[in-house]
């Protein structure tokens, strides 16, 4: 009869080096206007799963995707600007 071994010694033994460095906190804050806006944008979405959307569901979607984009083209021109590309 073969034993099952747990890994967890091994899963475990690194848990201090598993949290996230300053350098990847910093690039998370960079980003977390445009996770917002997604965030926003699908929950604009959801909304209109289980229902005809309306007039004014179709506007908070279109305004919820034009933030969406408008963040997305911040942090890629934010990003230009540090390694000196034109967006």
């Amino acid at each position: 009869m073969e034993h099952i071994v747990t890994v967890q010694d091994a899963v475990t033994a690194f848990a201090d080096f598993i949290e996230p460095t300053n350098a990847e906190l910093d690039a998370i804050e960079q980003e977390m206007p445009l996770i917002l806006a997604d965030v926003d944008l699908l929950d604009a979405q959801i909304i209109t799963l289980d229902r005809t959307p309306t007039e004014v569901d179709a506007r908070r979607i279109r305004r919820a995707r034009r933030r969406a984009l408008a963040a997305r083209l911040a942090l890629h021109n934010r990003a230009a600007g540090r390694t000196g590309g034109v967006a």
